[in-house]
């Protein structure tokens, strides 16, 4: 599948968790996944450092949809595991970035490793997930 319009893709998301947690897509093909996410004050936990939970979120949201990507026609996919390894904290007011990229594409689970980022190239979180393919 080759890649995907953002604009379609964003539509498809509105009104979806995705669209609450403020995901913007920036590129969707089988082999990688972008996106980009505000650190807004709802997102974060101790004043101004964005939640745990909302950056696997995001990278949850991002492994989902290369896995979508990478499905036969009628399938489905959900996850089953995800490891998340925090390095830095990203404050309120700045924008991440996420990079998904495919570890394994097999024919009943799939592996996807995100990069979340900062601005500046710093590394604030490294994501593994394993998607399960739910057959049509």
């Amino acid at each position: 599948m080759p890649a995907i319009d953002v604009e379609i893709l964003q539509k498809r998301v509105q009104g979806l968790f995705p669209a609450s947690l403020g995901v913007r897509f920036t590129e969707a093909s089988e082999d990688l996944v972008r996106a980009e996410l505000e650190v807004r004050d709802d997102l974060c936990t101790v004043p101004g450092i964005m939640h745990g939970g909302a950056i696997m979120a995001f990278a949850d949201t991002l492994g989902a949809v290369g896995t979508v990507m990478n499905l036969p026609p009628g399938a489905g996919t959900t996850t089953i595991e995800s490891k998340t390894n925090f390095f830095a904290a990203a404050p309120t007011g700045t924008v991440v970035t996420g990079e998904c990229t495919p570890l394994h594409r097999g024919r009943r689970t799939m592996v996807w490793q995100t990069r979340v980022s900062l601005a500046d190239g710093k590394l604030v979180a490294l994501v593994t997930q394993t998607q399960m393919v739910l057959p049509a």
